[in-house]
């Protein structure tokens, strides 16, 4: 079967859009509640950007601190249900922040309409009521997650997302002026999030003429900000990159992820490890899987001088390091796109625990 997938209702883009946020929500504030959920980076909590939201004194706000950990289910079942509590079902969550954030945002808008804890709505297909009206406006550019129909959460059991066409945010609002204040660091990681799932998605069964032409201009966009002759974080490059996550984002969408995902799940689920940051950390030893790709990998990472840690293995533990290749092992997607649907006749859990330890 072919895949169906719903695509973001409405798009805006340009410098100065986010002022266009209270207008846009406006017609959707008569529905269920008549009150907004403003879901914030923290690290906006008492600069400009707070000033600029377009509250109502209905609406609620809630300053997340998403650092150093990504979203859990117990934190959203504990949100959902604060939210409910306080004043019923509302009109629509406003997720303003990076990848963490967005996914709160859309986990919450579906949580809000479906009884029980978020761990039992972790796979493809699970949620059982439509969600809520829902609006991503991200301030970090790379993960993807303002077009994903996944939002991704770490549960007691597995890190897996919740995954349907109703994940899909109804608006995204695409601002680039709200990403240049982003640390160096972190422009790199999460800008090499869309290289990586661009590569990713090019490389495997599941790759496409759909899913090419995104990952094709998402990694020229990639290289003109990473390589190019006036590369780096300039106010250009910001524009750019923010329309690189979003075709990077549908490159997989219609595709998949790979080794590299597997992997990186696998580091954040048992060591803690922000997404963006270990995707960077397992990409830089998959050279026998996408040798290409690994081999520009390290031309960007030399020319913006980016450190990425050497020998961290030799601090983990047998049993960290057998348990991360369990959390690996089950993410079966991504293996068959990679490998194939054969992939567990070529891939043991001693191969995936061989790959921990080269990093």
């Amino acid at each position: 079967m072919h895949k169906n997938f719903k695509g973001i209702e409405k798009t805006v883009f340009g410098r100065g859009s986010f002022n266009q946020l209270g207008d846009i929500i406006a017609p959707h504030r008569r529905e269920n509640n008549r009150y907004m959920v403003f879901i914030v980076d923290n690290y906006f909590k008492g600069k400009d950007l707070e000033s600029r939201l377009p509250l109502l004194p209905e609406d609620t706000v809630y300053f997340i601190d998403v650092d150093p950990h990504e979203p859990t289910t117990e934190q959203i079942d504990t949100l959902r249900d604060e939210i409910l509590a306080t004043k019923g079902l509302p009109s629509g969550i406003i997720g303003i922040g990076g990848g963490a954030i967005m996914d709160i945002a859309k986990c919450v808008s579906l949580m809000v309409t479906n009884e029980g804890s978020s761990t039992l709505y972790q796979g493809l297909d699970l949620i059982k009521v439509p969600g809520i009206y829902h609006v991503g406006v991200p301030t970090i550019s790379g993960t993807g997650a303002e077009v994903s129909m996944t939002a991704v959460l770490t549960g007691p059991e597995k890190k897996l997302g919740l995954k349907c066409e109703w994940t899909v945010f109804n608006q995204v609002i695409l601002d680039p002026d709200l990403i240049a204040t982003v640390p160096r660091d972190w422009w790199f990681y999460v800008g090499m999030d869309t290289y990586i799932h661009c590569i990713e998605s090019e490389n495997g069964q599941f790759n496409n003429a759909y899913s090419h032409a995104y990952a094709e201009q998402s990694m020229k966009l990639c290289r003109e900000i990473y390589l190019g002759e006036n590369s780096g974080q300039t106010t250009e490059n910001d524009d750019k990159l923010m329309v690189a996550s979003l075709m990077g984002g549908l490159s997989l969408t219609y595709s998949e992820v790979g080794i590299c995902h597997a992997i990186s799940y696998g580091l954040s689920k048992i060591l803690g490890m922000r997404h963006c940051y270990s995707n960077c950390i397992a990409f830089n030893h998959l050279a026998d899987y996408y040798p290409e790709g690994v081999a520009e990998f390290k031309e960007m990472v030399a020319k913006h001088n980016i450190t990425l840690p050497q020998g961290l293995s030799k601090d983990w533990t047998d049993a960290q390091i057998n348990a991360m290749a369990h959390v690996s092992y089950k993410l079966d997607h991504m293996w068959n796109h990679a490998v194939g649907y054969d992939w567990k006749e070529k891939v043991t859990i001693e191969d995936i625990e061989a790959i921990f330890r080269r990093l």
